[in-house]
This record gives structure tokens, C-alpha cells and sequence, in this order.
């Protein structure tokens, strides 16, 4: 699993406390949606009509999104919640629809917190919103390791069954087309099971593509398959690829060819 420790802090640290006006926008219909740290590399997945959504692992958008893209806050952590008010107001009120929980809890190197304590803090910070935003469970990781992954939700769930969640967030990582079908299947069984109707892949990538041993031609593949599977999935609500900036989904600043296949396929 990638960390995002060096990618992001900087980043969170800065929007954590921002307060100025924000043009988040409705979204479409659409599912597939830009996981970006620069607001300006949204604009070139933007081109195919494809993305409906965008999202930055903070609470507040730092700068202008594309027309008709709309902007759903996430509160990463808790070296957010000091800003979170006044960033979850903002984001709100220029017509953000979602609140995304926190990122990776059950992982050490990202929001690491145990299932007792996320649910105390997703009811301190994040349920008080509930009729004003759909609320999504924090992201776990795709581990299948005892305390991880799928199974640290149902911990979670268990203790915060007054949350008011709406839908369960999950990432993925592997190598597989089937691998991330299997996943993304059990994903939404599991999320049914208690009652949630959404299940956002917030993030996903083959491994190839963050090990630094990333074969274009193997990920417009690889998206080409799963894309139009995930859009026939009723159980999927949204999904973004990992990510949108260069080295992923862009090369100097423009669409290389993993790019292409998400904004097509």
C-alpha cells in the first residue's frame, strides 16, 4: 500500500485551516471521479465528460475545480481536526453532497486509529453533518490480515452503528483484474450486510503503477477491463483511479495512455 505521508502532509497541513470561498459543484451522475493533490492536473481528465467528482484527501479544495465537477471533502485524521469546522462548513455551502472519513485507519503509516476510537471520532466530527451531506465511512485498506482492511470496518460498524453512515469506502491495491473484482464484490457484500447502499473506491491501482515499475499499456489494460465492469455494478456509487498527476494518470501535465483508458473506457 503506497503511503501518502511525503505526497500529502504539506498539503493537508495547509487546507486543514483554510476558510475562503470554494467553487465546489453538483456532480452528474457519473461514478468516476479525480483523486488529485494539484487542483490544476484535474482539468485533463476532464475532457471525455467522464468525471463527475474530485477529491484531495482534505476538507478543502485549494483552488477552482472544472465546471460541473463536484468537490467532496475527506476528514484525512486527526491532524485535521483543528480546521475541520470551518472547512466542512465552507465545503458545504458551495455544494459539496458527500463527507468522505477518514484515510486508511487501519494502517500505522496513514490515519491509524483503532475502531473504537475512529467511531468516537466520526461521531464527534463527522455525524453532526448527517442531513446536510451523504456520510462515508472511513477508507480501509484492501489487507486481508486480522484488524484490517474489511475487517476492521465490521469492528467499526459495531461501534458506530449511530453514525449515520451512508456508504463504505475502500481501497485497493494488487495485480489482478479478478483480485480487484473479488474485492470490490466482497466490498459490497459486506457493506449491504449493514445496511449501507454506496461503496466508493476512493483509491485503486495496480501495484506496477506505484513501485515506480509502471507499464502503461499494462494499466489501459487493466482499466479497460475493470471500468466498464465497475459502471455496471449497482452496489459501486463512485471511484477514482490512483491518481491524477504525472507518473499516474498524466505526463506533463496531459493524458498519457492509463489516462486515456480512464477517461474512455
Amino acid at each position: 500500500m503506497v503511503s501518502f505521508t511525503k505526497l500529502f502532509t504539506a498539503g493537508l497541513v495547509a487546507t486543514s485551516t483554510m476558510a475562503a470561498p470554494m467553487e465546489a459543484k453538483r456532480s452528474t451522475s457519473g461514478k468516476r471521479g479525480a483523486a488529485y493533490n494539484d487542483v490544476s492536473s484535474v482539468s485533463a481528465l476532464t475532457s471525455g465528460g467522464t468525471i463527475s467528482w474530485a477529491y484531495n484527501w482534505a476538507g478543502s479544495l485549494s483552488g477552482a475545480l472544472p465546471s460541473n465537477i463536484e468537490f467532496v471533502p475527506m476528514l484525512w485524521g486527526p491532524k485535521m481536526f483543528g480546521g475541520w469546522v470551518t472547512a466542512i462548513e465552507t465545503a458545504l455551502s458551495s455544494g459539496s453532497s458527500y463527507i468522505l472519513g477518514f484515510n486508511e485507519p487501519d494502517m500505522a503509516s496513514q490515519a491509524n486509529m483503532s475502531p473504537t476510537d475512529a467511531a468516537s471520532y466520526y461521531q464527534t466530527y463527522i455525524t453532526p453533518w448527517a442531513g446536510k451531506a451523504k456520510l462515508i465511512s472511513p477508507a480501509v485498506t484492501s489487507s486481508t490480515s486480522p484488524g484490517s482492511g474489511l475487517d476492521w470496518f465490521e469492528s467499526f460498524i459495531g461501534s458506530c452503528s449511530s453514525c449515520s453512515i451512508s456508504g463504505l469506502a475502500v481501497h485497493w491495491y494488487g495485480d489482478t483484474a479478478d483480485n480487484f473484482k473479488t474485492f470490490i464484490t466482497n466490498a459490497v457484500d459486506t457493506a449491504s450486510k449493514h445496511g449501507l447502499t454506496e461503496v466508493w473506491i476512493t483509491e485503486f491501482a495496480l501495484n506496477s503503477d506505484i513501485s515506480g515499475a509502471a507499464d502503461p499499456s499494462a494499466t489501459a489494460a487493466f482499466l479497460n477491463e475493470v471500468i466498464p465492469w465497475l459502471d455496471s455494478q449497482t452496489g459501486v456509487a463512485r471511484y477514482s483511479y490512483f491518481m491524477c498527476a504525472d507518473n499516474y494518470l498524466l505526463s506533463g501535465g496531459t493524458l498519457n495512455q492509463a489516462g486515456q483508458a480512464y477517461v474512455s473506457a
